[in-house]
């Protein structure tokens, strides 16, 4: 069993789920709430680590969004403070977790969420009274068990960033054998997400050689086992590799992102169609790549020396490869996003958090370009 101290307490391994009776002990939480997905409830994943801490009589919130919203986490805190629970435990993908972060924030600070977005001055506001979150990851994407961030949608529609070092997760608990049934399709969005995840941060304009060397690490541990847990989900080593590649993208969040995150934000916050966040990552990375080149050049060759791509074929070009021999989308509308949602996407991306840190300075015309190169 591999404990890592980066951040947070990390405990990853085939297995490690066992530990988690320990950990609640260890945090002195008495009466957790389970913040899950809808599937997720009715799984046996869920039904196992329930039995495992039967003796707290734990609470459950199952109905997370598959992007997390406002109303959402007011509806869980309401059933939170009803049942005098104490901290909380997020079983499953990105969603689950920030979602979680939400609910152990809003439990614990005076309303609105709103006040403690980071681009409305929040960041400040969040403090050390967080409720205790531990994080049970399903997929192997988002890294948001060792994130400091949560992405949530306001009840008006914006897909706001809520960022405080009180807001990682206070165990991230890594069992890769809770990806093994992921289905292809989620086993490609997913990865990569953590594959962009690397690659934007090590990207990103701020100095921090440490963070760099982790994301370089996870960027090739990702781009060798995607295609290998797309194919064989029950190929153990593969699944190992995913979930270590999606904790180092969200180990080195600490460098801020860039601008696929600007666009994909808004994208994830339309309220009449559903989009997946790895996936819209997938399809922006190329085109965010090409607009960035001339701004971090050394960085891109270092990314494809890193990788093994060959020198006659760019990153940019890697990634677009790897998506179709995934079967991800290859456009926004192909997705179900109309040119009537474009203007409101291209504020919210220029307004976006991750826009401060793209390697290549931003305004709104360079969105409206970027958003017609992958529409």
């Amino acid at each position: 069993m591999a404990t890592i101290n980066y951040l947070t307490r990390i405990e990853f391994d085939f297995g490690s789920t066992k530990l988690l009776p320990d950990l609640v002990k260890e945090l002195g939480i008495k009466k957790p709430l389970i913040v899950t997905d809808p599937y997720l409830a009715e799984s046996d994943i869920l039904k196992k680590l329930t039995e495992l801490i039967q003796h707290t009589g734990p609470v459950l919130f199952p109905n997370t969004p598959q992007n997390p919203t406002e109303e959402a986490v007011e509806s869980a805190v309401k059933i939170y403070q009803a049942n005098g629970c104490d901290g909380v435990i997020a079983v499953g993908g990105g969603s689950s977790i920030d979602l979680a972060k939400g609910v152990a924030l809003l439990a614990t600070h005076e309303g609105p969420l709103e006040q403690y977005a980071v681009i409305l001055g929040g960041l400040n506001k969040i403090t050390s009274k967080v409720a205790p979150v531990i994080a049970i990851p399903t997929t192997a994407g988002t890294g948001s068990e060792v994130g400091r961030g949560a992405l949530i949608s306001l009840n008006d529609g914006r897909k706001l960033g809520f960022i405080s070092p009180h807001l990682i997760p206070k165990i991230a608990l890594c069992d890769p054998l809770l990806t093994i049934s992921l289905p292809p399709r989620l086993t490609a969005a997913t990865g990569m997400d953590a594959l962009t995840h690397c690659i934007e941060t090590f990207l990103s304009p701020r100095v921090n050689p440490p963070a760099d060397a982790i994301a370089l690490d996870g960027a090739q541990r990702a781009a060798k086992w995607i295609e290998i847990a797309f194919k064989d989900g029950q190929n153990q080593e593969a699944r190992w590799n995913m979930m270590m590649a999606s904790l180092q993208g969200g180990l080195t969040f600490q460098k801020g992102l860039g601008a696929v995150h600007s666009m994909s934000h808004p994208l994830g916050g339309l309220k009449n169609i559903t989009l997946h966040h790895g996936t819209l990552n997938a399809l922006i990375l190329p085109a965010v790549l090409r607009f960035n080149r001339d701004s971090c050049k050394e960085k891109l060759e270092t990314l494809e020396l890193c990788l093994g791509i060959h020198s006659k074929l760019k990153l940019e070009d890697f990634i677009s490869n790897l998506n179709l021999r995934l079967g991800l989308p290859i456009s926004l509308s192909a997705m179900g996003v109309t040119r009537d949602m474009l203007p409101k996407m291209i504020e919210g991306a220029f307004k976006d958090h991750s826009t401060a840190t793209n390697p290549r300075p931003l305004d709104k015309e360079d969105f409206v370009f970027l958003f017609d190169q992958v529409f």
